[in-house]
């Protein structure tokens, strides 16, 4: 249950456990609803504690969060317990054939077909990895399966296709989780198993093989974080203290990369600088927030290394038959590493003939493991489903991959690598400063919270984090709100300004942005003049936007590229007050899971 309550962030709209007790005999629980829902049944309607067991957060796909779509589903009646994520894409005519049989089913799932395919395997063979098998081999889609049988206590067999599963090493016991945070408690080492392999565990043995029974090694990794760093330690819930661990987050992302005042990324150097030097074009490729992370490194990366940088939606990007070249470098953002539509377009773009770098916080993920190098954030576990420090590190991350890069290339002089290098590494301290703008935001959002629509305006790198906190708010407090480049106002949304009409503005510094800065201000002009209610993020002594706003929140000065670091904490902590205010659940928003693991 501790192990399910660190993973719940991946999925809450059911959960369930089964346990081999003592006896031999197979025990579950299952309830719709968060874990707590799970935890009151077993309060009050206790099973035998065991020494064999599996449980699973849900987030639905086939059939609705009920009690009877929970997982685990049961096979060889009731002696056989599987839990499953991913989507079976063939389930339909498996389903069809199960019925023809004379099976029943209990749940609208396709999880349950794969249940009820390896309880008919174990009845013929009487071997649970055995009977693992046969079935994945029938099995289309992404899954990863665990199971019981209760035949077999000490054993659990797992199988994994597209889809995230990690092993944990401990001294007389072992473990598998999608994620280490279900077992860190227990053990630090762990194996990651790749693509179309089943694993055996009992308490004293791993083994690994492929889906056609050959033996497979696995490297082992040590999880650098303990169990400490995913609990919430004081704070009023997980995303305030991911918001205040953004300082410590961005330090621990560039530790060990800027050597002598100059940045150099090991694992680049590894991947080869003489290949980065050949670049010819970038495409970034995410999701959600990872994908506005890339958007605003774009801006930094062609200005630096002087290399065109697509940024594509990962879902996008293999459906329409992009242009891919041998001097093509595909960088794909992902926190967890697992989201599925990236590492499906990962593959695309290495099949394609790309060189292919991925951007991720989690070690032994799939994604780093399917390209080429890897540059991990080092952010630390995050556990609230709205992304706050894993974005900020991503754009630390593209921004020293940047400055690697045109260091490679020499498209920007020692002079003036060492100024960029110096930026970067203020922006600990000066997101720090930010957020001791915490207290003000929340007395604004406790002001809103009648609010029916919110509006977000930014110009340059001002646009994509201006997209960021729309999407944030619409994340946790569940209201319409958009992201528009300043300068399409006038080319439609601003019919969408009304009298009160609540609008974040994002006001590039006067200093380094001549040009843009009285742009912005003009549309603040434009915007007030219909009745809007601006809110202005702009940095500390720009009097100039001071007539026009009717609230200003105050960011530390910063270069012009350095300014989304510290325009995005004020949106991030605007909608998680908000979202508090209303009463809302601000770490596991309605519908939403931490890691999409399907496509």
């Amino acid at each position: 249950m501790g192990g399910l309550r660190r993973l719940e962030y991946r999925g809450y709209d059911s959960a369930g456990i089964a346990v081999i007790d003592d006896h031999g005999k197979l025990n579950t629980a299952k309830r719709a609803g968060k874990l707590a829902m799970l935890t009151a049944e077993l309060e009050a309607h206790p099973i035998n504690n065991g020494r064999t067991g599996i449980g699973h957060t849900r987030w639905a796909t086939h059939g609705g969060p009920t009690d009877q779509n929970a997982h685990p589903h049961l096979g060889d009646n009731g002696r056989l317990a599987l839990i499953h994520n991913g989507i079976i894409e063939n389930f339909g005519p498996l389903r069809d054939e199960l019925l023809a049989e004379g099976f029943a089913f209990t749940s609208e799932t396709d999880s349950e077909v794969a249940a009820l395919l390896l309880g008919r395997e174990y009845q013929r063979v009487g071997d649970l990895s055995e009977a693992f098998r046969t079935v994945v081999a029938r099995l289309e889609g992404a899954f990863t399966l665990l199971a019981v049988h209760q035949d077999q206590p000490g054993v659990v067999v797992g199988a994994r296709r597209n889809s995230p599963l990690v092993i944990g090493l401990g001294d007389g016991e072992n473990f598998l989780g999608s994620d280490v945070a279900a077992f860190v408690e227990y053990t630090h080492r762990a194996l990651a198993i790749g693509q179309d392999q089943i694993v055996t565990i009992t308490p004293d043995l791993v083994t690994i093989t492929d889906f056609d029974g050959n033996a497979v090694e696995c490297e082992e990794f040590e999880v650098a974080w303990d169990a400490s760093a995913s609990e919430k330690g004081g704070w009023s819930s997980f995303m305030a203290k991911e918001v205040s661990e953004q300082p410590d987050a961005i330090a621990n992302t560039l530790r060990g990369r800027i050597t002598d005042g100059h940045v150099v990324v090991p694992e680049l150097t590894e991947f080869g600088d003489d290949v980065l030097a050949g670049i010819r074009r970038i495409v970034i490729i995410a999701c959600g927030t990872a994908a506005y992370a890339g958007q605003t490194a774009k801006y930094a990366i062609e200005k630096w290394a002087g290399v065109p940088v697509d940024v594509e939606l990962s879902h996008e990007f293999r459906y329409r038959d992009p242009v891919i070249t041998d001097d093509t470098l595909v960088v794909s953002i992902s926190q967890s590493g697992e989201t599925m539509d990236t590492l499906m377009a990962v593959k695309y773009a290495r099949e394609a003939g790309a060189k292919t770098i991925s951007i991720c916080n989690t070690q032994g993920a799939t994604i780093p493991r399917e390209s080429d190098a890897v540059i991990y954030t080092h952010a630390g576990p995050e556990v609230a489903v709205a992304s706050t420090k894993a974005f900020v590190s991503q754009i630390a991350a593209l921004y020293l991959f940047a400055l690697h890069l045109a260091r490679v290339r020499g498209s920007l002089t020692e002079a003036e690598l060492a100024v960029q290098t110096a930026e970067l590494q203020a922006i600990p301290d000066k997101v720090a400063t930010t957020l001791l703008e915490a207290d003000s935001i929340r007395q604004l959002a406790q002001w809103m919270t009648d609010t029916r629509a919110v509006l977000f305006l930014g110009r340059h790198v001002g646009f994509p984090i201006a997209m960021e906190g729309a999407l944030k708010l619409k994340e946790l407090a569940y209201i319409h709100a958009e992201g528009f480049a300043a300068g399409e106002l006038k080319h439609g949304p601003i019919a969408l300004i009304e009298p009160g009409q609540p609008v974040f503005v994002i006001v590039p510094s006067p200093r380094g942005s001549a040009h843009l800065h009285p742009k912005v201000v003009s549309n603040i002009q434009e915007i007030r003049a219909r009745g809007a209610r601006i809110i202005a993020i702009a940095e500390i002594g720009d009097a100039a936007v001071l007539p026009f706003a009717d609230t200003v929140i105050h960011i530390p000065l910063a270069a012009p590229l350095f300014e989304p670091f510290l325009a995005v904490v004020p949106l991030q902590i605007f909608a998680m007050e908000l979202s508090i205010a209303k009463g809302l659940d601000v770490d596991q928003p309605r519908n939403l899971a931490k890691s999409v693991t399907v496509e």
